[in-house]
């Protein structure tokens, strides 16, 4: 991919209000954590949904799964505090799984009109293969699939979910952009670099996750933007930026 042919974004003229609804604790910093960072720095305000807590997350052992929801939760609220992120919330569907259920639709849909997001970040639902060696677990293009079609028709629509209205008093809200993370067809980019160490210490708190932190920041490190070198790195994040 040639970063030069996608739009270079820069900043929104006014403060944002910015909803990342993503499938797993630790999805935010992996998938796009320096942009978050980037713009927490900027002032705009940044809150996490996540749809799961994580609670098939291990490396080879078996964690009672309350337990290992709770570890997961905290590890999440640790990292999103690193990048500036001040609410976490959790809809704490059964991680692996996650699919894209009317029930699920509804639930995002409560979050979007009660939270009324400017901008919604989530994952691509069409990305299968993130790399030559790696299949995206169907958690992630779930949450992409259950965040699209809530955002579109459901969530301006006063037809849609209409007990959200009558029952708790939820106006319809429409999202003015959606941007899709991990995604194989990027149309816009971010330059990160200022706040790449930040996406790395981020990750740090996801100590459940991570077997070998030296291995992992060697691998972020090693993720240069084109055209710049380990002497001089400069590093982006890549999105699918749908405006309405």
């Amino acid at each position: 991919m040639d970063s030069n042919d996608l739009e270079l974004f820069v900043d929104w003229d006014s403060p944002q209000k910015i909803l990342v609804i993503l499938a797993h604790p630790d999805d935010p910093e992996f998938f796009c954590g320096a942009s978050i960072a980037y713009w927490c720095a900027r002032g705009h305000e940044v809150k996490y949904c996540l749809l799961t807590r994580g609670d098939k997350g291990v490396n080879g052992r078996v964690i009672p799964p309350q337990t290992l929801k709770k570890m997961r939760e905290e590890e999440q609220r640790a990292a999103a505090a690193v990048l500036g992120v001040k609410q976490v919330s959790f809809l704490d569907y059964p991680d692996g799984y996650l699919v894209p259920t009317l029930e699920a639709r509804r639930d995002v849909v409560r979050v979007i009109r009660r939270e009324r997001p400017d901008i919604i970040v989530t994952c691509d639902p069409l990305n299968y293969f993130p790399a030559p060696n790696r299949i995206n677990h169907p958690d992630h293009r779930a949450a992409g699939q259950i965040v699209m079609d809530a955002v579109f028709p459901a969530a301006g629509n006063p037809m849609f979910f209409p007990e959200l209205l009558t029952e708790e008093g939820l106006e319809p809200h429409e999202v003015r952009e959606v941007w899709f993370s991990l995604t194989r067809q990027p149309n816009v980019r971010l330059d990160v670099t200022p706040y790449w160490d930040q996406k790395i210490e981020a990750l740090r708190a996801h100590h459940s996750q991570i077997q070998d932190f030296n291995e992992l920041e060697g691998r972020m490190r090693a993720r240069l933007a084109p055209g710049s070198t380990p002497g001089q790195p400069r590093y982006e994040e890549y999105f699918y930026r749908v405006v309405w």
